[in-house]
């Protein structure tokens, strides 16, 4: 698994490229503070030719959300975020995505 950011000079925003190795999966989505926690048609991660899964949001910088992948139904954390933080509502570690 993979973050990229890149950060925009013309927008207070950064571009976040989110790659999912998953290549048994049918679908991966990543969910977070960003969108409410739902799985829908702009938080699904599209399937390449290699079996990764990737996809790109735009998101304010200089803000932190905590996130995770939905990989068919399971809920995966991303091994490589900035940090983890515990959610007692979830139940464990959320990642955290800190721009």
């Amino acid at each position: 698994m993979a973050i990229a950011k890149q950060y925009l000079k013309t927008k207070p925003v950064c571009k976040v490229t989110f790659t999912v190795p998953a290549e048994d999966a049918k679908k991966v989505a990543v969910v977070g503070d960003f969108n409410n926690w739902k799985a829908n048609k702009s938080s699904a991660l599209k399937k390449l030719k290699n079996g990764n899964f990737k996809g790109t949001l735009e998101l304010p910088k200089e803000s932190t959300f905590e996130f995770k992948y939905i990989i068919d139904g399971n809920y995966v954390n991303e091994a490589e975020a900035d940090r983890y933080q515990w959610n007692d509502f979830a139940g464990g570690e959320n990642a955290v995505l800190e721009l």
